[in-house]
């Protein structure tokens, strides 16, 4: 059954009515549901147009949104709407799932209604400008910050209620690292299959593993706080999958990396992949996201403004060019979160 989710990439609203409301309010609801359709229907009135995963649609005749409630309308006439046809997923299959994501730092609301939808096995891409809010959403997930407001299941736990077994499933390597520079790659990475839950011998076993597989090995007598930064990335990759977690959120895992420990790090991603894993990341890299991520969903401003997999952004956003071309997802994403970029003034000693 699929329902209609309307989308705003100017504002992120969004529109959700379920036909499972019962008592006094279904009728009202339903009612609700079939005035959303019909806008549907009118804005893109072929039955294949109606079909499509992902459908950028013009702004509506007046008399089509009269009857509305204000909160209909005002989704409906947003300027550049999409309209987002999704699956009703089964609970069981999605490895992480978001309600009314909240979180507010004083009077900063840094982020705002995120409602997350990540199928077990994708290779997810979580993208935004910068002070979109992706590291504090990152966060969130993983246990390391409360949510102001909103629900957190990992791999169908609610992460509040069971903490310590979500935990035991997934793997992190966070925005800023986090490891103990005064230990030896070969003791970190024990240390953390030990946190695990790891027996000793499992635990070193991996260990040398991870560091032959990252080309640390030769490095296994030094001190952390003597790797390099692309080392270091590496390593905490290591730690982060000694377990063999069924999801993996990362927040920029390429970022100071060369080449070859990018190529390194992108093998061992897809070998988790293709084994069933759940991989959740962060980059401004567009072009590495475009080549290893199935899904996306993109932030802006807090609020989350497009969610679904990149063919599918891809053809609501062409609906908008006539040239044909395939776009990147570097222009499916400045189209999204504003386009145009602002013209870049002389600095007056380079002129």
């Amino acid at each position: 059954m699929n329902e209609p989710f309307l989308l705003t990439p100017n504002c992120g609203r969004q529109i959700s009515i379920s036909k499972q409301t019962s008592g006094s309010a279904a009728p009202q609801r339903a009612a609700a549901l079939n005035r959303i359709r019909t806008a549907a229907r009118r804005l893109a009135p072929t039955p294949k147009a109606f079909k499509d995963p992902c459908r950028r649609l013009a702004n509506p005749p007046h008399d089509l949104i009269a009857n509305c409630t204000t909160t209909e309308s005002s989704a409906i006439t947003t300027l550049r709407p999409v309209v987002f046809w999704r699956r009703h997923t089964n609970m069981t299959d999605l490895a992480v799932e978001t309600d009314g994501l909240c979180r507010r730092f004083g009077e900063l609301e840094a982020v705002r209604n995120v409602n997350l939808r990540v199928e077990a096995g994708q290779f997810f891409g979580f993208l935004g400008p910068n002070g979109a809010g992706k590291s504090t959403t990152i966060k969130m997930l993983t246990g390391l910050l409360e949510p102001t407001a909103g629900r957190i299941r990992i791999l169908g736990l609610d992460l509040v209620g069971n903490p310590v077994e979500v935990k035991s499933q997934i793997g992190v390597v966070p925005e800023g690292l986090a490891l103990f520079d005064r230990l030896t790659g070969p003791e970190y990475l024990i240390f953390a299959g030990r946190m695990y839950g790891l027996d000793r011998v499992t635990a070193a076993e991996r260990a040398q593993e991870l560091l032959d597989f990252m080309g640390l090995a030769d490095r296994a007598k030094s001190l952390i706080v003597d790797y390099s930064h692309g080392m270091k990335k590496k390593l905490a990759m290591a730690a982060a999958v000694i377990h063999g977690p069924k999801v993996l959120f990362l927040d920029e895992p390429f970022e100071g990396v060369d080449a070859i420990a990018a190529g390194t790090l992108k093998a061992m991603l897809n070998r988790m992949i293709a084994r069933g894993a759940t991989i959740f990341l962060t980059s401004h890299v567009l072009e590495i996201v475009e080549r290893l991520c199935s899904h996306v969903a993109i932030i802006h401003r807090g609020e989350l403004v497009a969610q679904g997999s990149i063919d599918e952004l891809r053809s609501g956003v062409s609906a908008h060019h006539d040239d044909g071309q395939k776009l990147s997802l570097e222009q499916i994403f400045l189209e999204i979160v504003g386009g145009e970029r602002a013209a870049v003034p002389e600095l007056s000693w380079l002129e």
